[in-house]
Formats: C-alpha cells, structure tokens, sequence
C-alpha cells in the first residue's frame, strides 16, 4: 500500500495582504500529478486544510474544487482530519455521504477510534482537540478533571482506546494534528510559524504514538520538524513566511507494507517563490543588483532596507522595480538608550525645519537629503494648516 502524506495547506492564507490561492492551486496540480505517477492508494492531509474556523468564499470553492479532483475525478480515497486553524464542525459537514467514495474527513473525538480498514492497513484519524473536548467527549466527572489539564494527559486515554481496536495482522497508521516532540527534534530551533506552543497547547511525546507504524503529522511547516523516523511532519507545501523562504517543501511517499513502513521525501518546487533581500535602499534600487530576480510579480519579495531609504515613498519604488512586495522593514541604526545625554540649549529663533534636521543628523550621523528636507517642509505646512483649521 502506498499512500501520499501532506498537510497544512492553509486554503485562503495571505501573506502581507496578497493572496496565495493561485501558488496553492499551482502546488496542488504538481501534488495531484506526483500521486498519480507514484500510483498511490490514497492521500492524507494532516490538518489545516484551511487557514481560518470561517474561511472565505474562494477558499472554499478552491478546496472543494481539488477534494473533487482527486476523490471524483481520480478515485483516490482521501484521509484527512482536522487542525487548530479549521473550523471542525463545518469541514466535517456532509462526512456520512463523502465516506461512500472513501473521502474520510475526521473532524470529532469520536470518529478517531473506528479506523478505516484496507487489505494492508487501519488508518486512524485524530483531529485537533483541546483538553476540554475531551472532557466533554469523556464526561469528566468535576473530581476528575485535574486528570484532563493537558493534552499529553488526554492522549494517555485517547490512544490506549486506539490501540485497543488494533488488528495486529495489519499495519497501523495514525493521522494527526499536534506540536510532538521526539529524538529528532528535542533540539530543532522551530522556524516555522507554527512553534512548540501553537494552539495554546504543550508538546506530545513521541513515546505516546509508538504503538503505531507510522504517524502522519500535521502542524509544523517543516519536514525537519519531525520528532523521530516513523512520527513525520510533511511540512506545508507553499512557503507561507519569510522564515520558511529558504526551506525545501514537498509530500512524502509512505511505502507500507509486511516488512514495515519506508517513506520517500519528494520536493515541489514554488511556481511563485518567495525571496527574502536585505540590502541598502542604494543597492536595491540599482539594476545591477535587482536585475538578478525574475520579477514583474514572478516573486513574492520580502525586503528588509539596511539604513535610510533616500526616497519619499520607498514602498512604492520599490514596488515599481520588484513587483509584489509582500514585507517592508527597515533595520535602523540603534540608539545607545544606555547613555546620558545632555541636551544642548536650543535657539529660540532656530526654525523647525533646522529643528528636526539637527536631530536627524545627531541621531543618524548624516544630514538630510535635498528630498527629506522638502518632506520634512511639507509635513509642517500641513500640520500648521491643520491647527489653523
């Protein structure tokens, strides 16, 4: 048996105002065209398959859009549960006549202790759930309840119950959504956006899940996440901030079979990439640096300026030379706050304009440019006509 895991596909995410919807759709094409070449027996999504409890009307359209594809069009059955940022109970509408064309979405507690039985395999699906979920689900008495606090104590009543329906003549596969820490990761510095306390809730040791063969994560956007070699995050399949910009996203293959469970790493390449610059306002506005990138909205284009920008608009130079500039910063020079300074008596007759100029130049070490000088004029015109107002 052989099945394609991927997770965190955030439908309807922005980053810095732009939609990301087309890269998604772009990056799902090559994820469809990977497991029909690979020839998989189903694909698993690990959560958040949207971005937000109540997504938009286009995010919807689209994931209905690729569920159909794959499940209608291809026959593919589809395991999927899901994660903090879903709205459970509306991705779980319509599940009793979606399961007859073996589109498995698990969105309750309840659902997580019947697996779906192939020749090969019981796949488990956990959805996200908070302590009290369980609580309810459980009917904790109130004398109880300091056993239900946290989420590792809550998994040490949810997968013993699990285990209980295990066939032992088949491969068992869990399909989760959780922040899970294990030997391959205790020391990883998180760099995704999702780190060690997303969702409000503590770490899940690997140790909880070693009754199963494999555990298909969701959660952490990157592969090199996953807490050991059986317990895998796939990472998210589009770059959704500038921390992941450098990181490799793709799906793995999980290859099951009597000997045991090999998975394979297969990288997606980004239709759309996003590209982090840090650089003097002097240098990225010159050609022969920008002329490097594809631009004209080919990239997403992060860009921190180093010092000043000798501009009035500099989002909008920047904008016309680079395309879509999805974040703007400025790395200033710092002000030692540690020092005392003592301020020089000032000219009662030194104008405000000679003001601020004398200050940028203390502060910054250089004076105003001819265009910051107009700026500085032109904002205190419009402040005096203000107050006259």
């Amino acid at each position: 048996m052989k099945l394609l895991h991927t997770a965190d596909w955030h439908i309807g995410k922005e980053l810095g105002g732009f939609s990301l919807l087309e890269e998604q759709k772009a990056a799902f094409k090559k994820i469809l065209q990977l497991a029909l070449d690979e020839q998989v027996d189903g694909i698993i999504v690990a959560g958040d398959l949207y971005d937000r409890a109540i997504a938009p009307t286009s995010a919807v359209t689209a994931l209905e859009a690729m569920l159909r594809e794959m499940n209608l069009t291809h026959h593919l059955p589809i395991y999927a549960v899901s994660g903090n940022h879903d709205g459970a109970t509306r991705l779980g509408a319509g599940h009793e006549w979606r399961e007859q064309t073996n589109l498995y979405i698990n969105t309750t507690l309840a659902e997580a202790f019947t697996p779906v039985e192939t020749e090969e395999a019981q796949i488990f699906m956990l959805p996200f759930l908070e302590p009290t979920a369980a609580r309810v689900y459980y009917q904790v008495a109130e004398d109880e309840i300091a056993d239900y606090q946290s989420i590792e104590q809550v998994m040490a009543r949810i997968v013993p119950e699990m285990v209980a329906n295990f066939n032992p003549d088949k491969r068992h596969i869990l399909v989760t959504h959780y922040y899970v820490t294990g030997s391959d990761n205790e020391d990883y510095e998180f760099t995704s956006e999702t780190n060690s306390r997303v969702g409000g809730l503590k770490g899940i040791t690997a140790g909880q899940f070693a009754d199963f063969d494999y555990v298909a994560l969701g959660h952490l956007h990157l592969r090199e996440a996953s807490p050991t070699k059986t317990i895998r995050y796939s990472g998210s399949p589009v770059k959704f901030n500038t921390k992941e910009a450098q990181t490799e996203k793709g799906v793995y293959i999980v290859d099951v079979t009597a000997d045991g469970v090999e998975t394979t790493w297969h990288p997606i390449a980004p239709t759309k990439d996003l590209i982090v610059l840090q650089e003097t306002f002097e240098t990225l506005t010159d050609p022969a640096f920008y002329q490097q990138y594809d631009r004209a909205h080919a990239n997403f284009f992060s860009i921190r300026i180093q010092g000043a920008a000798q501009s009035s608009n500099a989002r909008a130079d920047l904008t016309e030379i680079y395309g879509d500039v999805v974040e703007l910063q400025y790395d200033m020079p710092k002000i030692a706050l540690d020092q005392q300074v003592v301020p020089e008596p000032v000219d009662d007759d030194i104008s405000n304009e000679d003001l601020i100029g004398q200050f940028y130049e203390e502060v910054m070490g250089e004076s105003l440019t001819p265009m910051q000088e107009t700026l500085v004029s032109d904002t205190l015109v419009a402040i005096s006509q203000a107050e006259e107002g």
